[in-house]
């Protein structure tokens, strides 16, 4: 039997700046804070979205109403096939055919965090006109969109002073999008599973108005 070969001092001091660099990385990865999720419930099936960090103001609001439950009972009041489907108006809550919707609120705007492209799934924020573009408190919409072209991309970034990068081009030409509503509206999520539900929703049949004729109501809650 031969006997072992002892470890060299270099190669110890070597053992031991791997074990250190090794504690280092798992030290930093268990204190990376996690992506919250949130599920969108409705009738026609679930939506799992995720908020984007860029936008922080938009995803805490957000985030509070979840908490208080805001959404929960609200209906997609406003939906348009090749678009998009709007909720969070509190005012849908139990609103019969008849009642107009779109105009409710929780009585404060989010100040614009406009940047992110409308792919399809984008979670974005409804607002009126006010020229400063601030969202409303609660209103959002999920992109449903169609298909966009390098042409399309080039005219309306060319118009609006917003430059494409490659990963976005391919993204809009493999999703499709909104892309006439980058740089006027604040995108603070997106869609990571459920696309079919947005397919679902945004092709129900609807009366004037937009408004589905068979209510599509909504409960949303953090979930992983």
């Amino acid at each position: 039997m031969n006997p072992g070969r002892k470890n060299s001092p270099k190669l110890k001091l070597q053992m031991k700046q791997i074990l250190f660099l090794a504690f280092i990385i798992a030290t930093v990865l268990s204190c990376s804070p996690k992506q919250e999720l949130f599920l969108i419930e409705t009738e026609m099936g679930n939506m799992k979205v995720k908020l984007y960090d860029s936008t922080p103001q938009h995803r805490d609001n957000f985030k509070k109403l979840v908490n208080e439950k805001f959404y929960d009972g609200l209906l997609f009041h406003r939906v348009i096939n090749g678009f998009m489907i709007q909720g969070g108006d509190p005012e849908s809550k139990g609103a019969p055919a008849t009642k107009r919707l779109g105009s409710g609120g929780p009585g404060y705007q989010v100040p614009a965090e406009i940047g992110a492209p409308h792919f399809k799934g984008t979670l974005a924020a409804a607002r009126n006109n006010n020229p400063e573009k601030k969202s409303s408190g609660s209103q959002f919409y999920i992109v449903h969109g169609k298909a966009v072209t390098d042409a399309e991309m080039d005219q309306f970034g060319g118009r609006k002073g917003i430059t494409y990068t490659p990963e976005q081009r391919a993204r809009y030409k493999k999703d499709g999008g909104a892309i006439f509503l980058d740089g006027d509206y604040t995108v603070f999520g997106e869609v990571v599973e459920g696309f079919d539900v947005i397919d679902k929703i945004a092709t129900t049949q609807t009366a004037p108005g937009d408004r589905p004729v068979t209510d599509v109501s909504m409960k949303i809650s953090k979930t992983k």
